[in-house]
């Protein structure tokens, strides 16, 4: 199968910790990176994750909280060192451009690349980004600011030959690509061979959808439905449930309702305040409602 990984820099709340930074990660698709938000620490951690600064083609911003930003004009300014030339779209919610155009016209004035912001509209699901691999879609979240998730969703990839039966029919290299699309083969004395004899089924689609900060949102799981893996903020655990209405977000236990109602087959639960001296209780709380739920870590990659 193709490369679809999630590298998770950070996922810590407001406030990092010694154990975990603010949120950021780093979506990675065959080769091709997407980085979603970049709070204070990111570049350091982006470095630890060796993955590769050069191959980073987009960067995704759920709201313009400090704690999921701080970090992108440290991470910019160091691109403009490294002699960066690929232009870098960057996405994100109203007030981009008035937050960060003067601060990368003031600190980037020199850097070698461009640096193409987009305000996108946080209030209903559209595509924003898609290539030849992928298609990146918003998902409207509820907090204090304009905010959005975003998901991830793999294109179909063709289907896979077989190749002792191109070989046995003596099929021309020519005619391969039309074969893994779904074609049929018609022999010289027109007998047709199904493309099902010659093939086996295309890899299944992947998609990853990446949820912070929000309120507990029902509506949500109607866009997720069958996602192969959903991070999903759990600030609080249901002890604190009042808190977490009061300042828009999550309980563990809200958080594993979404992803049973989406039929997710993955859980993680990320976002977590520094009042928890350890995550175990919101994991055990999702976990009583979606038992295949596992915290983040910093570090942490998913192979999906």
């Amino acid at each position: 199968m193709e490369k679809f990984e999630i590298n998770i820099l950070g996922c810590g709340a407001a406030l990092p910790t010694p154990r975990r930074l603010g949120s950021s990660q780093v979506v990675n698709i065959r080769e091709k990176l997407f980085m979603l938000d970049c709070a204070e620490g990111t570049q350091m951690a982006f470095r630890k994750s060796r993955l590769s600064f050069s191959h980073l083609q987009a960067i995704f911003l759920t709201h313009l909280h400090g704690d999921h930003v701080f970090g992108l004009l440290g991470l910019l300014s160091t691109f403009g060192l490294l002699g960066r030339i690929q232009e870098l779209h960057i996405y994100g919610p109203k007030d981009l451009q008035r937050v960060f155009q003067p601060q990368i016209d003031y600190f980037c004035t020199d850097a070698p690349y461009r640096i193409i912001l987009h305000e996108i509209d946080t209030q209903t699901p559209h595509t924003i980004y898609e290539d030849r691999s992928v298609i990146v879609t918003t998902l409207p979240l509820t907090h204090r600011v304009p905010c959005c998730g975003y998901l991830f969703q793999e294109k179909p990839t063709p289907r896979h030959i077989r190749r002792d039966m191109i070989d046995y029919y003596h099929i021309p290299i020519a005619h391969i690509n039309n074969i893994k699309a779904g074609m049929d083969w018609t022999q010289a004395d027109g007998t047709i061979i199904p493309n099902d004899r010659l093939t086996t089924p295309p890899d299944p689609v992947r998609s990853y959808a990446y949820c912070t900060d929000t309120a507990y949102r029902p509506p949500l799981a109607d866009l997720l439905q069958d996602v192969t893996c959903l991070y999903h903020e759990a600030t609080f655990t249901h002890e604190h449930a009042l808190l977490a209405k009061k300042t828009h977000h999550s309980t563990a236990t809200q958080t594993a309702e979404i992803a049973k109602a989406a039929h997710a087959h993955q859980l993680i639960l990320g976002h977590f305040s520094s009042r928890y001296k350890t995550e175990v209780p919101l994991l055990q709380e999702a976990q009583q409602v979606f038992p295949n739920t596992i915290l983040a870590e910093d570090g942490m990659k998913i192979v999906l």
